[in-house]
């Protein structure tokens, strides 16, 4: 079985974590929904990291307006599916990992189809309020840990970003329009769970394009299109891929001493 601890690429990793973790994390599945701005960079992390199972989940194709703040999204892959651009990505950093790349959206309709059980991690990038609540229901009811990425549009400065459970997240109006919807409907997420998330909102500036009319962002009362920037969008996926590794790093060590 492939283990990261014996692959060179991971050494320094390996160094700091142990091989006891390292294990852990080639061992260890999990599911990214969505792969734009946060979700790509948060493959990117946890490929680099020694996670070996990720499966990404995104309908869409790499767009022109992507290209400022997606991983993938470059002018040569514009048209081209971003699932797919981004697995062949990651398994030119570890050509031994086993990346899942399924294009579907996810929905109330499409839920049952990824069969959530069988992940250890369930990542939400999801830009969607209601896909996006949905799928807080559906992946806090079963055994996997799951951490959700907020709205990362319309900042830019970047000691803002944040890590705090669902209900201390403040701010963010992503954050309370899905507390808010939770509360309408009398639906609770299954178990708390920690978000990535940033108070900081900026005003648009500029004009949007007719190109991006597909790429909206939640305002925390309709879909539009907000400015975004690679650096937050990054350091929001990097911190929900360091979400992951924490906790596996931590477990393991807890494990080994009882």
């Amino acid at each position: 079985m492939y283990t990261s601890a014996d692959d060179p690429i991971y050494s320094r990793t390996a160094l700091l974590m142990g091989n006891d973790v390292m294990g852990a994390l080639a061992r260890t599945r999990v599911i990214i929904f969505g792969v734009g701005g946060v979700g790509s960079w948060c493959a990117e992390g946890l490929v680099r990291s020694g996670i070996t199972h990720i499966t990404l989940v995104d309908s869409d194709c790499v767009s022109v307006s992507n290209i400022n703040r997606q991983l993938m999204a470059t002018t040569r892959t514009v048209g081209q599916v971003k699932v797919e651009v981004l697995r062949d990505r990651l398994l030119e950093i570890n050509p031994s990992a086993e990346i899942t790349a399924i294009q579907r959206a996810y929905n109330a309709e499409t839920a049952e189809t990824f069969e959530l059980e069988q992940y250890d991690y369930i990542l939400d990038a999801i830009d969607s309020l209601k896909e996006k609540s949905d799928l807080i229901l559906r992946g806090t009811r079963t055994p996997a840990v799951f951490f959700s990425s907020m709205g990362a549009a319309l900042k830019v400065n970047p000691q803002g970003v944040k890590v705090a459970e669902f209900w201390n997240v403040r701010g963010c109006p992503l954050g309370a329009a899905i507390r808010k919807k939770f509360k309408q409907n009398h639906t609770y997420p299954g178990h708390k769970f920690r978000c990535v998330y940033d108070e900081e909102v900026l005003p648009n500036r500029g004009k949007a394009l007719a190109a991006d009319a597909s790429n909206s962002e939640w305002d925390g009362r309709k879909a539009q299109i907000n400015g975004t920037t690679a650096h937050i969008t990054a350091l929001f996926g990097m911190t929900l891929a360091g979400l992951v590794i924490e906790d596996i790093y931590t477990k393991t060590k807890r494990d080994s001493l009882s």
